[in-house]
């Protein structure tokens, strides 16, 4: 009797455990903090030649935003294909259960470079993607290309290694699906990055000046294309920079 006595408490005992130790599991889980992810589609349905500094304390300065380009098949402004691209995006990202926070959500606005910067850095972004379109006098290049802030910028060097390992990963997501990549290259000259603080990437999505790029810029099934490739490679981000810190993403 005393043996099956013992036996029961003892087999409490250890359900009392189990349900603490879950307890603890569950109150981890929903304690870490969300992954927040800025998106900051390009430019504006008007430009603003106004200057703000390139950098916070700099005597260099650029207008406020420009206006963008526009395609030369669809001649379709690279504002509002930008625009399209964040809120797919945005959507894509919610699904996945992400924080997203958008610099512009319209056309209709007046935001300049280093405000776009800042509404990332008020958020805390764990990662900035700014999206744009490319144009050049040769009608015959092509692929997208991935800028990154300077590792030996003044106002860039400590934001460029998460930057840099974001744009590898979104390179390889990128390449997966069957997109041209151009390359991944640093900039120190740019209002966007030197306002930032926290890591960011420049998605050149492809050449507007490019006939048959252009017309798939402008497609919505080509812009989910991308936009997935960028998701798949904030999920890969995420999962290294949590196992480098030790945080499980489980």
């Amino acid at each position: 009797m005393r043996k099956s006595v013992s036996k029961r408490f003892t087999q409490g005992i250890c359900l009392v455990l189990a349900v603490i130790m879950l307890l603890a599991q569950v109150r981890v889980v929903f304690a870490k903090e969300p992954f927040v992810v800025c998106i900051d589609p390009g430019h504006q349905a008007r430009g603003d030649s106004k200057s703000e500094p390139i950098a916070p304390g700099s005597g260099s300065r650029k207008a406020r935003v420009s206006s963008g380009t526009s395609g030369v098949a669809t001649k379709k402004s690279e504002y509002a294909v930008n625009l399209e691209a964040g809120l797919i995006l945005k959507g894509l990202l919610e699904e996945k259960g992400y924080a997203v926070v958008m610099t512009r959500e319209t056309n209709e606005v007046n935001i300049s470079n280093a405000e776009r910067a800042q509404v990332a850095n008020n958020a805390k972004a764990n990662m900035t993607i700014r999206l744009h379109c490319d144009s050049i006098g040769n009608s015959g290049k092509s692929g997208a290309v991935l800028l990154v802030p300077s590792k030996t910028g003044k106002y860039t060097a400590g934001i460029h290694p998460a930057s840099k390992a974001y744009a590898e990963h979104l390179k390889t997501a990128l390449q997966d699906a069957g997109v041209k990549v151009n390359g991944i290259f640093e900039r120190s000259d740019m209002t966007g990055f030197n306002w930032s603080r926290v890591p960011v990437v420049i998605f050149e999505m492809g050449f507007m000046s490019n006939w048959n790029e252009d017309r798939m810029l402008a497609d919505k099934a080509y812009q989910t294309k991308l936009m997935k490739a960028v998701v798949t490679a904030i999920e890969a981000y995420e999962k290294t920079t949590s196992s480098d810190t030790g945080v499980t993403t489980q």
